[in-house]
């Protein structure tokens, strides 16, 4: 009997890695073939199309698409452009919005609930219904420079810095793990003389780990990944402009398809190994995070 259960069990990991392994396939089958077709000249990358030689490095393999993309478009200054855009926003992204769910969970003020609802009804509207709206707001806000006081935010690192700052799915994040920290630690601090920040610096954020693994991870893979609609709309300046914006150049005229793919490849790696490094982090945090609904 128990050689026949060890057998029930040996098939069923069997059939469910067998199913895992199936499904991992499907997911690299595009990450394949982007990475083979950035080594094929345009002529051989569409005929392959139609076969399995698309997902295979045969025929004439090169790197002339990689070299022919960094002649086409400036993508080390479009990719530090990138990086340093999302490390600013998601550091204060970070600091704000939890400063934020701190206020709404310890701190007892009038309209705290209906604040907070109004904040994460903001969920559910689209950018597409805000963004003539913000354009037409950040053309003209006012900014003290070195040169003293400039008018309009647009062809500037602030203009994809500062909309995105306060988001409310990182408050909803902050305030569903600060409501699970044990309210004793907040009271025997409170007790001591301790201020509201001394709090959340000293009590409230070293016992916040998850949930901030949880948001830098969410925040940066949403910042690196949607550079695209308001950078095109605010930036023209050619040295402010994101990695995803360059898309465009490749676009004009004749598609040139191989360098595409060699741009895309290009683009897509520190995602890739942003997530390989860190993917243990995110789904140990995400669950003991404990957000609940």
């Amino acid at each position: 009997m128990a050689l026949v259960t060890r057998e029930n069990v040996g098939m069923r990991l069997a059939v469910r890695y067998a199913v895992l392994i199936l499904v991992a396939l499907v997911f690299a089958f595009p990450l394949v073939f982007m990475v083979i077709s950035s080594l094929k000249p345009d002529q051989q990358l569409l005929q392959d199309t139609s076969s399995l030689r698309a997902f295979l490095p045969v025929g004439d393999v090169s790197l002339d698409n990689y070299f022919a993309a960094f002649d086409r478009a400036p993508i080390g200054r479009f990719m530090l452009n990138s990086v340093f855009v999302t490390v600013v926003t998601v550091t204060m992204s970070v600091a704000i919005c939890s400063l934020a769910a701190f206020a709404f969970v310890y701190m007892n003020w009038s309209g705290r609930d209906a604040v907070l609802s109004i904040i994460l009804a903001t969920l559910i509207i689209p950018f597409e219904t805000i963004a003539v709206p913000l354009l037409l707001m950040v053309s003209r806000l006012p900014w003290i420079g070195m040169e003293g006081i400039e008018w309009g935010w647009l062809n500037t690192y602030r203009v994809q810095i500062v909309p995105w700052i306060v988001d409310a799915l990182t408050i909803f994040l902050f305030v569903q793990y600060f409501k699970d920290l044990p309210g004793e630690l907040i009271e025997a601090a409170r007790a001591e003389g301790a201020g509201w920040f001394q709090i959340y610096r000293r009590v409230v954020m070293p016992l916040s780990g998850p949930v901030l693994a949880t948001a830098v991870i969410l925040k940066s893979l949403k910042m690196y990944n949607e550079q695209y609609l308001w950078p095109l709309i605010v930036v023209q300046d050619e040295a402010h402009r994101p990695i995803m914006v360059g898309l465009g150049y490749f676009f004009q005229l004749n598609v040139a398809w191989g360098e595409l793919m060699a741009y895309l490849t290009l683009i897509s790696v520190p995602v890739l190994v942003f997530y390989l490094l860190l993917q243990r982090a995110f789904i140990a945090s995400i669950a003991s995070t404990g957000v609940k609904g």
